[in-house]
């Protein structure tokens, strides 16, 4: 499935009590759909890192469903927050991660877990790893088709929920751009979620 349509498909569903944190290219492509008060966009963003700080959010505001938009790549620099999502257990945390095989923004070279660098062994299973890591609800899907017919089970399911999207690597994607500058990003990110 493509990046841009699995993205489509979550903005399509989203409710007014959702925060949806993005980085690299969900957060590029995301941006391009258009903006919400309840959107983080994590750019420019430690790489790995937004899995954490959604935690972070989930665990703040209990009464929001929070929504993480990360890359296989950002999952493989960081795969310890999984034990500390799960270990928190925050019912309202919601962790899709976009696997395209490939470090998209720095030049698409392939990531340690696509089939692509592991010499003829098996892809990374991050639903396994997810499992292992004690994830309530895990999801995967590689058909867009099955992607929004399953959409609203995954986000109804008690969290932490985790989610893999089987998504094509988008051509000559770039580096997201700050949408605005940081500090005035995190001011009206913070009273959007105090309101």
């Amino acid at each position: 499935m493509l990046l841009v349509d699995s993205l489509k498909v979550l903005k399509d569903v989203r409710t007014e009590r959702q925060v949806v944190l993005t980085t690299m290219g969900s957060a590029r492509e995301w941006m391009k759909l258009g903006s919400h008060p309840l959107d983080f966009i994590y750019a420019p963003s430690a790489m790995g890192e937004a899995p954490d700080v959604g935690l972070g959010v989930a665990l703040a505001r209990p009464e929001k469903q929070v929504i993480v938009c990360n890359g296989d790549g950002c999952m493989l620099m960081n795969l310890g927050c999984l034990v500390t999502i799960s270990a928190a257990a925050p019912p309202n945390y919601v962790l899709i991660v976009f696997d395209n095989g490939v470090y998209e923004v720095t030049g698409a070279q392939p990531t340690a877990g696509a089939l692509a660098a592991r010499e003829g062994k098996d892809r990374v299973d991050f639903c396994a790893v997810a499992k292992g890591s004690g994830f309530r609800a895990v999801y995967e899907f590689s058909r867009i088709d099955d992607w929004r017919n399953g959409v609203r089970d995954v986000l109804a399911a008690t969290g932490p929920t985790f989610v893999v999207l089987n998504v094509e690597p988008v051509p000559g994607g770039a580096v997201p751009k700050s949408p605005a500058p940081p500090p005035d990003r995190a001011r009206a990110f913070t009273a959007a979620l105090r309101a």
